[in-house]
């Protein structure tokens, strides 16, 4: 691990973007900083090995190119909503969509703020329903595709902003996972890796990255990469 300079060196890691708290994950990215060149493939082993069951390092990629934080432009997310059935969710997914503006209202540290929730979303609608769900309960499972903007948009505005044009109101929280982020096709609406342009750019690296199942890291190195 590489530290910084100064009388109070840290660890050099860097977590970009990370999910809102009470909300799952399957892409995180963190940057870390190593002393001497690493193999990637045992540095997210020994990384894995570390973290507590749940949290699970996938993949790791040296960091041959900068400013993974600016590829981080978008997000996929799944918005399961118990016992709410799947045409009352799509039926509100269009009315949001429909909408030019979506106001909506969030409470932070300076009081209560408002903004418009629409204008991040660039696709929201019924996801595929998994064949795995108990029968006999209805469950809609809707999926998100948001820019990156300031302010941010999270999944619960989204949520709030269905409450507000559709009056869906589903009777238990609705369990959020984020499923990817990265760079937005436009064309397309979908998220793609953004850990391709390190894969893909010949050597020599000049830094390393790391990713996680539910984190996914990268890592700038000081004399080395791994």
């Amino acid at each position: 691990m590489a530290y910084s300079a100064g009388f109070t060196p840290h660890p050099r890691v860097s977590y970009a973007n990370a999910a809102p708290t009470g909300t799952g994950s399957e892409a995180e990215y963190l940057e870390i900083g190593l002393a001497a060149s690493r193999d990637p493939e045992r540095l997210r082993q020994l990384l894995d090995e570390s973290l507590p069951t749940g949290l699970d390092i996938v993949d790791a990629v040296e960091a041959r190119t900068p400013h993974l934080t600016e590829r981080l432009q978008a997000s996929v997310w799944d918005l399961r909503l118990d016992q709410v059935a799947p045409e009352t969710a799509a039926l509100a997914a269009e009315k949001f969509m429909a909408r030019s503006t979506v106001e909506v209202e969030r409470l932070t540290k300076n009081g209560v703020r408002t903004f418009d929730a629409r204008a991040a979303v660039v696709r929201l609608g019924l996801a595929e329903q998994r064949a795995d769900e108990p029968t006999g309960r209805p469950c809609a499972i809707l999926r998100l595709v948001v820019r990156h903007l300031t302010p941010a948009v999270r999944p619960d505005d989204v949520l709030s902003g269905l409450r507000a044009v559709a009056e869906l109101a589903p009777p238990v929280p609705a369990a959020v996972t984020r499923l990817a982020q990265g760079p937005l096709d436009e064309e397309s609406g979908t998220v793609t890796d953004p850990l391709a342009p390190d894969r893909e750019a010949a050597p020599p690296a000049t830094a390393a990255t790391v990713s996680a199942g539910s984190a996914t890291a990268t890592t700038p190195a000081e004399e080395g990469t791994a």
